[in-house]
């Protein structure tokens, strides 16, 4: 019996764990992975702006960062992060935690490291996904045919910075915090920092202690728990001039250096039209329960829900998707997926979502997203304890985003954990 090939793009945290998976069914795998190493937007680098053959530097990643949920919530199922103490784990810690998971299921072999993916081809004759790559260090573009595609090509890479009036006057500094590395940069300059979400506050703590002036600008509706003199907290900016912005209080701030910590697009700059793939506002369709595409339901999509336990979530997506892709379970009819999608659609805009919320799993969508994932594809579920932790982290981080990150929690079964000091 000839077996299933799968095509997966990209060898950070969702590829990895998609390689694993699909071996675990019984298909051949070929990963596609631009860089050289596994780890995708946690591996850190100096380098910002163009690689050495000219494409974009994927990852994000900046000096001294700590993750924002506990480690007790972000390993997968059967392979946990690490033995650490603390809870709050650096970005060093996870990218060593995707490598043992590479090396403990060795998966290195089925990796094609500096292989950029250039095109994703449904050929329809043979009802196969044609994938052209350029092998970056032969200087030379392969073709292959595979059953089904994975797409794991994270969603932290394509910078979205807002046009506001007047940024083209500007004789400071703009930079979207995808190119921030350090705080060294901002030493003695007045800087404001637009963006009150996890990247935004980061930065403004970091550069607090060492800029002359700092404000963040942002559009919560309540302050922020940032206790430092030094940040002064803004609402959003109606116009930048030369060497100052406006915000729409009337209040106007100096500044040499604007910060963006203002998200990224979702982007899949490989898929073709035939692939039926739209991305708008960040919202991608049409997706069955948010990975499966409804139109060519051989390809996934992993990773597109946020506020969630994110790990836990692709484990998750991946071996609901592969137990339809390797003949487990019968998927529904695309119509019958497309009136899902469409009910979920109908939630969502009843509880107030815009267009870029379409993925987000907020209050009860979490825990109820992924039991409809376990439930419809019979595979073992994620335990209720997870989405708990979640949410009280989320809520400690509100109440002191100066000190949440040395709170420390240990799960005791599938519905309790404890908060250890």
């Amino acid at each position: 019996m000839t077996k299933s090939t799968y095509g997966i793009i990209g060898a950070g945290l969702a590829g990895v764990n998609a390689a694993r998976h699909a071996l675990d069914a019984g298909g051949e795998v070929t990963v596609f992975e631009q860089t050289s190493k596994v780890g995708g937007t946690w591996v850190y680098t100096d380098e910002t702006g163009k690689d050495k053959y000219g494409l974009d530097i994927h990852t994000s990643m900046y000096q001294g960062l700590r993750t924002n949920i506990p480690k007790e919530i972000m390993g997968f199922p059967d392979f946990p992060i690490g033995q650490q103490e603390e809870s709050y784990v650096t970005s060093q810690d996870v990218l060593k935690f995707i490598e043992n998971y590479t090396e403990e299921f060795d998966l290195n072999k089925y990796i094609k490291f500096e292989h950029h993916v250039i095109r994703v081809t449904r050929k329809m004759d043979c009802e196969k996904w044609e994938v052209l790559v350029k092998d970056l260090r032969a200087n030379r573009y392969e073709s292959y045919l595979f059953d089904y595609i994975l797409v794991c090509n994270g969603h932290f890479f394509s910078p979205f910075t807002p046009k506001i009036v007047g940024h083209e006057t500007f004789k400071g500094e703009q930079m979207h915090s995808h190119e921030y590395r350090s705080p060294a940069r901002f030493a003695g300059k007045n800087v404001v920092v637009i963006g009150g979400s996890h990247s935004g506050m980061d930065v403004a703590i970091a550069a607090a202690p060492l800029a002359k002036e700092l404000a963040l600008s942002h559009r919560c509706s309540e302050r922020l728990n940032i206790f430092y003199d030094k940040v002064v907290q803004k609402p959003e900016i109606a116009r930048i001039y030369e060497n100052e912005v406006e915000f729409v209080d009337g209040t106007r701030q100096i500044c040499d250096v604007l910060v963006y910590c203002t998200g990224y697009r979702t982007s899949f700059p490989f898929l073709s039209v035939d692939c039926g793939i739209t991305v708008e506002e960040n919202h991608v369709q049409p997706l069955y329960k948010h990975c499966i595409n409804i139109r060519q339901p051989s390809m996934a999509l992993i990773g597109l829900p946020f506020n969630a336990c994110f790990t836990l979530m692709v484990d998750l997506q991946v071996r609901f998707c592969i137990k339809f892709f390797s003949g487990g379970k019968s998927l529904p009819t695309q119509e019958e997926m497309a009136a899902d999608t469409r009910a979920d659609e109908e939630e969502r805009a009843a509880k107030g979502f815009i267009k870029r919320e379409a993925h987000m799993l907020a209050g009860d969508l979490q825990q109820r997203y992924y039991d409809d994932l376990a439930c419809i594809a019979d595979v073992e579920p994620l335990r209720p304890v997870l989405t708990k932790l979640y949410a009280v982290c989320i809520q400690d981080k509100k109440r002191d985003i100066m000190n949440y990150r040395s709170n420390v929690y240990r799960i005791l079964d599938n519905d309790t954990f404890i908060k250890v000091n």
